[in-house]
């Protein structure tokens, strides 16, 4: 009991000491970039302040897996430094039953990253959205006079942005679509405005495909849809918008979207596969534990650590191979974790000999 609560503590100080400091370069490279837009829009500190607080939950989400690995790392060198892991050795506990010992850290900060993806991040995305927005100075603010296209379902829209807060579109033109995806209706209308349930079509004309005519028609306005939010057209507005889990779902059920189906299916997928990550650093820093200080110690800490830079590497890799439809999102979201555990497994299996 002694034995899994000091190496618990161990290993959950060395992981968040790594989260902290990797956090704190992130936080300060991203400050770098966006610190002088935000002085340019009279901000000031506070607005500094604010934006590194809305952006802390995804860099603590980015920062999660190599904070398990650096973590790890760094406990197991101290142990094996010690000589604590040839002592626990002596007394019959297997390297296995340290890494499992270990692993109640792994798994609670994958749980955090979890929650922060799936839950708290999505929010603070919003509201930073809401905010970026709210504060644009004019320039900015003629962005809204730009079409912009996509997806509802089978439908393909094209409309202007006509306000900040997202509730109403201008010059929206609705191209509707079958399950074969061939035109059967084009509809025109001057503006769209959200009433707080769905959008209402002002002033609609419409056009439909029939195989031999096409049919005309006016009406003074319409209804038009349910699934389209204020807040998806605040995402349409964002120069490099974040697709969160909950939105790549609404896409796949025909909610807004302006990329693929592939890259939602995979974004889905990743929101599940991510956190695991975590568990596979941990894997891939266990055999730092077996190293032998009086010779080779270094050498191991450097492969362990090289193993994990090149897993983000693969899993990037899959990553954007499942996003652009050229392999499965199960394959692409979960080949690289499942490859690397192996991988990490074997290491340990052949370490302990």
């Amino acid at each position: 009991m002694r034995l899994a609560v000091y190496l618990l503590r161990l290993m959950a100080g060395r992981i968040l000491g790594a989260l902290a400091a990797l956090v704190g370069v992130l936080q300060i490279i991203d400050l770098l970039d966006i610190t002088p837009d935000i002085l340019d829009r009279n901000l000031g500190l506070n607005g500094v302040v604010h934006y590194a607080l809305l952006r802390l939950p995804r860099l603590i989400e980015q920062a999660a897996p190599l904070a398990v690995l650096a973590g790890g790392l760094f406990a197991f060198a101290k142990l094996a430094g010690e000589s604590a892991i040839t002592a626990m050795r002596s007394s019959g506990i297997s390297a296995y039953r340290i890494t499992v010992l270990a692993l109640p850290a792994a798994l609670a900060l994958a749980l955090v990253q979890l929650t922060i993806g799936q839950v708290i991040a999505p929010r603070t995305d919003e509201m930073l959205t809401a905010w970026w927005q709210a504060s644009a100075p004019p320039p900015d603010r003629a962005k809204l006079n730009e079409p912009v296209t996509f997806r509802l379902g089978p439908e393909i829209v094209t409309a202007k942005l006509g306000d900040p807060n997202g509730g109403r579109l201008t010059d929206v033109v609705i191209y509707h679509r079958d399950t074969a995806g061939r035109l059967t209706q084009r509809t025109s209308a001057a503006s769209a405005v959200y009433d707080g349930k769905e959008w209402q079509l002002m002033s609609p004309s419409f056009e439909m495909l029939a195989p031999l005519s096409v049919k005309s028609g006016a009406a003074k306005q319409m209804n038009w849809i349910q699934r389209l939010r204020p807040a998806d057209v605040q995402t349409l507005m964002a120069a490099q918008p974040i697709v969160t889990p909950s939105e790549a779902q609404r896409a796949l059920e025909g909610g807004v979207s302006v990329r693929s189906r592939t890259f939602y299916d995979t974004q889905v997928q990743r929101a599940w596969a991510g956190p695991v990550a975590c568990l596979v650093m941990l894997l891939l820093a266990a055999p730092a534990a077996l190293a032998n200080f009086r010779g080779g110690a270094a050498t191991m800490i450097v492969q362990s650590l090289a193993t994990g830079l090149l897993f983000m590497v693969v899993d990037g890799a899959f990553t954007a191979l499942g996003e652009s439809g050229a392999a499965p999102a199960v394959l692409a979201a979960w080949a690289a974790p499942a490859m690397f555990s192996a991988l990490g497994v074997t290491a340990l299996l052949y370490r302990e000999g």
